[in-house]
């Protein structure tokens, strides 16, 4: 029988217990260590999700240095703009201008930020054509610049879903002048190209000058830490239309879904 001091007891304690709170509203939870492989699997499902529901088949992914900017050095306001260029020509000619529903292709997906991310982005705004953003939460607070398509606009937490997305629908790569997150980059899709882990897509190393002073490529021959034949992995170019040129007719159309 239940006694009347019984049926006045509250339930407050219980209705504001952490345990109690549904699975998907507990931020908590969600942001514990044990639900890692979630959040990873919910950074990768969230922009699968956006891509699809604007047609998006293939990129052009154009990396290169957050600290070019169009107001520095004359060396790098002619970086700057040859990489509006390229966003520009890519965006007019590769096919990321289409009725509506209709699939996308070649479209220009960057690391989201300033410098030459913000240019190639620009030059796509230039043509009318959408184009991507793939930012990282960084500690310095990375800003997403202004020319990405505010709805194909991203930020991940981790490194390996944001590598992911941007090689997974690539067409080519185009590594324009940069530091160390673009040397990551270059480095990580030769390495997919290089151990044939990745479509054969061509990688485009921009101005020739700038990479050979930076790299040693032929050492590394010379050293035998890669072949001679993994010269063959990219190419050079020095303006946008050789770069254009060295990539049109090699470009798949279809994505790998690897």
């Amino acid at each position: 029988m239940i006694t009347s001091k019984e049926s006045s007891l509250s339930n407050q304690a219980q209705r504001q217990s952490a345990s109690y709170r549904l699975a998907e509203l507990d931020q908590d939870f969600l942001l514990s260590s044990p639900m890692r492989g979630v959040r990873l699997q919910l950074e990768y499902a969230k922009v699968e999700e956006s891509l699809h529901s604007w047609s998006v088949r293939s990129t052009v992914v154009v990396f290169g240095g957050s600290r070019i900017r169009a107001e520095g050095p004359p060396h790098h306001r002619k970086w700057y703009e040859q990489a509006r260029t390229f966003g520009r020509i890519v965006s007019q000619r590769g096919g990321a201008i289409c009725a509506t529903g209709a699939p996308r292709d070649n479209v220009i997906a960057t690391g989201g930020g300033p410098g030459l991310m913000e240019a190639a982005n620009r030059g796509a705004a230039d043509a009318g054509a959408p184009s991507i953003g793939f930012n990282i939460a960084l500690a310095h607070a990375q800003e997403p610049n202004p020319y990405s398509t505010p709805e194909l606009t991203f930020r991940f937490q981790y490194f390996a879903v944001r590598k992911l997305h941007l090689a997974l629908r690539a067409n080519a790569l185009v590594i324009f002048p940069g530091g160390f997150g673009t040397l990551d980059e270059m480095f990580e899709l030769l390495t997919l190209k290089q151990t044939r882990k990745t479509t054969s897509i061509p990688i485009v190393l921009f101005d020739k000058n700038y990479w050979r002073s930076i790299v040693n490529f032929d050492g590394l021959v010379r050293e035998g830490t890669i072949a001679e034949d993994d010269l063959a992995l990219f190419d050079f170019a020095d303006d946008p239309e050789d770069a254009w040129r060295r990539l049109d007719g090699y470009m798949r159309r279809e994505p790998t879904g690897r």
